[in-house]
């Protein structure tokens, strides 16, 4: 089952051609720069913004040329930036807010599992001033879980949090995905909230769609700005092994090898997904022996793009995974790198985050 996107919208000298398809499960992130048209599109696919074309999510037509659902009537839960609940209900209300608003026959989704699911038990009594940045956006979210959507629209909803909500609400997010599985459209234009939390991304600019596709296939394609960027970074799919705890290191497999994950705390068994930074990447054509740092894998070079300041994005194929490696452009001279040479990549085990 797919979520197929294919609208229009026209709008004084703005216009938005979007057109991408993507599983109708998971998340998809919308991303781009301020004024790409990422809330557009969101506001066109839930119908708030006047849109031409066709949109179809997991084989239910809501427009086409003939026809289009109105925006109330189409079953979808919308979060932005602001939670926007109302003063003058308490938590327990305003999540009743959102299951009211849905048919008896069409609710799906538990109030209580949700409560659970968010943390929200010790606040349902509470009013919305009594609550943090941080709580009031997990309120918003479980009121839109409760209308039971087919598709959940999520509009930049960490951009107004500091740092440590960010990192808690990313986790409850992850925990809904997980449990839920619902498709969901994540705008954000920060590299890293796409890389934890994507699937999916859909790559925005000037009202265009320019690319679309898989995240770790997305983020290291050197034709696109986000191999390119300060932040640049690949993610690699792995699985937990093991645990040293006197050295607090997890042990995590993936196609190239294995990697060892620095954390207080042992990581669940099972699959995992792992964040390199492309400037925490060093290479070298002979696996070193005496050396502080932990992980060293064969890969092979796949690709290379000169950025500014004499730098270089290397493109590394490791068993099938991709990494990125920032290197000077002397160092690509040096070595004689070029698309199929052999190499090690070294990754410091501080540079890896999971989710």
């Amino acid at each position: 089952m797919t979520l197929e996107v294919a609208l229009t919208v026209s709008r004084g000298a703005f216009s938005l051609r979007a057109e991408f398809t993507a599983p109708a499960a998971g998340v998809t992130a919308i991303f781009g720069a301020s004024g790409a048209g990422k809330t557009t599109l969101l506001r066109a696919v839930a119908g708030l913004e006047p849109a031409t074309g066709r949109l179809s999510v997991a084989g239910s037509v809501w427009q086409d040329g003939v026809r289009s659902i109105p925006a109330h009537q189409r079953p979808l839960g919308y979060v932005f930036q602001e939670p926007s609940l109302f003063p003058h209900l308490n938590v327990a209300d305003n999540l009743r807010y959102g299951e009211r608003r849905t048919p008896r026959g069409e609710q799906r989704t538990d109030f209580a599992a949700v409560v659970a699911l968010l943390g929200l038990e010790g606040l349902l009594e509470r009013r919305p001033e009594a609550l943090s940045g941080g709580e009031r956006q997990r309120v918003a979210i479980g009121r839109a879980l409760l209308r039971s959507p087919r598709l959940l629209l999520m509009d930049e909803p960490l951009a107004a949090l500091d740092q440590p909500r960010k990192r808690e609400l990313l986790n409850y997010l992850q925990a809904v995905q997980r449990q839920l599985r619902l498709p969901v459209l994540y705008v954000s234009h920060v590299v890293e909230e796409v890389a934890q939390l994507a699937d999916q991304l859909v790559l925005l600019d000037a009202g265009a769609t320019v690319a679309a596709g898989p995240v770790a296939d997305m983020l290291t394609r050197l034709d696109l700005p986000l191999a390119t960027d300060v932040d640049a970074s690949a993610v690699i799919s792995g699985v937990v092994q093991d645990y040293d705890s006197a050295d607090q290191l997890n042990t995590i497999s993936f196609g190239g090898g294995l990697l060892l994950l620095a954390s207080p705390t042992a990581l669940d068994a099972g699959p995992v997904k792992v964040r390199v930074l492309a400037r925490d990447v060093s290479l070298t054509l002979l696996q070193q022996q005496a050396t502080s740092i932990l992980n060293i894998v064969p890969a092979v070079v796949s690709g290379l793009q000169a950025t500014a300041a004499g730098q270089c994005t290397v493109q590394l194929d490791c068993g099938g995974a991709r990494l990125l490696a920032r290197v000077s452009q002397r160092s690509v001279r040096t070595l004689g790198l070029r698309p199929g040479s052999a190499v090690y990549a070294q990754i410091k085990a501080a540079a890896l985050l999971t989710r």
